[in-house]
């Protein structure tokens, strides 16, 4: 058994390909029209072969309660792993990604949170060397 799948609720499913596509860095994967969405998945780069990031439509009402509860307690719908996390912020910083501080020392991690303008929080990660 494998994870290769892992899905993030976005509010627009075209919004969220720019911001994951242009801003991050990521490729799109699959683009399929599936009635009124898409299967829509993006992929890193500098990730592992197979792993597809889904950008899910928030078609159930009770999604869009989930996701707004928990950015508005701070809590990442996810996260992502850089080896650089200095860098990263310095880069995304410059294309206007809104972060939530600086990144902060956290034990064997630095980690800084960002909004994704889609309705998520992303926790962006660097473990320690």
């Amino acid at each position: 058994m494998q994870i290769k799948l892992t899905s993030l609720m976005v509010d627009d499913q075209d919004k969220a390909l720019a911001f994951y596509t242009d801003t991050l860095g990521f490729e799109k994967k699959h683009d399929i029209p599936m009635g009124p969405f898409r299967w829509l998945t993006v992929t890193s780069p500098e990730g592992a072969d197979g792993v597809e990031l889904v950008l899910e439509p928030m078609a159930f009402a009770p999604a869009r309660d989930y996701q707004r509860a928990l950015f508005e307690a701070g809590i990442p719908a996810t996260a992502f792993i850089s080896s650089d996390i200095a860098a990263e912020f310095a880069r995304l910083t410059a294309k206007g990604v809104r972060f939530r501080g600086e990144p902060q020392a956290m034990g064997p991690v630095t980690v800084v949170l960002f909004e994704d303008g889609c309705g998520n929080l992303i926790n962006l990660v660097q473990p320690a060397a």
